[in-house]
């Protein structure tokens, strides 16, 4: 069955301070964010009811901002809540939700510093990225034309909008050719990231991925770290050459959307999902639907 365009929807969204109808949460045309990519969001799952990392997440989100030079109104504390507001009143306990945060329309042009900070936060179901013939088989990659930037260009530790620009074009251009994703190298020409995902190389036994000093360090990268370390698998993050690649045994991607993905193809090259990406799909997939004790309801979620 189709799903309802994302504008179309029941339920509620937070939007500054309160829950509006879904139909409701709009903002101007004429919104700095939509115009200068001065937006800020996160992408986050609940699994049985609980937003994994919520308050990792919402510190990128908060720092981020400050990065692009504008405060969230709220604190860390009541964007957690609003959260779970969110969740409690959509009725689901699988879910994405995406916090998002922008300069609104009251100065239009290169300068913004006295337009309106907004806040919303959206919760809908949503299920795998990929199908599950995908995820177990290995998604096939082709390499993207486009690089990511120098740091000295971007604010890449930053989740901005702008910065998502050519990941759109590549992932566009990946599906119109039958492919499930692209890869990206950095400016330098090493191998940085997915579109939406970061990426590791099973390499004699040992788990390489790429520094991220160039892209963003995913919370779910360093959550994949932990548990690889747990199992004593020896993690080493470097500068990747593309012709490495050809060293590699497994290669697998994560993400909050794609959680834990095998890769069987990039460009000409083909790779068989092995034991060390089965175990860590499935040690994710644990980690994530693990039980937390809950000492206290949340708060509501006011203006600060």
């Amino acid at each position: 069955m189709e799903e309802a365009p994302y504008h179309d929807r029941p339920g509620q969204i937070w939007y500054d301070g309160k829950l509006v109808p879904w139909g409701d949460a709009n903002l101007h045309v004429l919104s700095h964010g939509l115009h200068y990519a001065s937006c800020v969001f996160e992408g986050e799952r609940a699994y049985n009811g609980r937003i994994f990392k919520l308050t990792e997440h919402t510190q990128r989100l908060v720092d981020g901002a400050r990065t692009m030079d504008f405060e969230i109104p709220y604190s860390v504390e009541q964007i957690d809540a609003a959260c779970k507001e969110v969740l409690a009143s959509q009725g689901l306990s699988e879910a994405y939700i995406r916090p998002i945060a922008w300069r609104g329309s009251e100065m239009m042009g290169v300068s913004a510093q006295d337009a309106q900070i907004h806040l919303a936060i959206a919760a809908w179901h949503w299920g795998a990225y990929f199908t599950p013939e995908a995820r177990m088989e290995g998604i096939r990659m082709m390499w993207s034309k486009w690089r990511r930037p120098d740091p000295a260009t971007i604010p890449c530790k930053t989740k901005a909008a702008g910065l998502y620009m050519i990941c759109t074009l590549s992932k566009h251009a990946a599906e119109k050719d039958g492919y499930n994703d692209a890869l990206m190298l950095d400016y330098r020409g090493y191998i940085a990231e997915a579109t939406g995902a970061n990426i590791f190389l099973v390499i004699d036994g040992k788990i390489h991925t790429p520094l991220p000093d160039c892209f963003l360090d995913g919370i779910t990268r360093r959550t994949v770290i932990q548990l690889a370390k747990a199992r004593g698998i020896e993690i080493v993050e470097r500068h990747v050459q593309p012709d490495e690649l050809d060293k590699a045994s497994e290669v697998f991607l994560c993400g909050t959307a794609v959680e834990v993905t095998p890769v069987s193809e990039i460009g000409d090259r083909r790779f068989t999902p092995g034991d060390i990406t089965r175990n860590l799909l499935q040690d994710y997939d644990e980690e994530v639907r693990r039980e937390v004790p809950t000492t206290m309801n949340a708060p509501k979620a006011n203006a600060a």
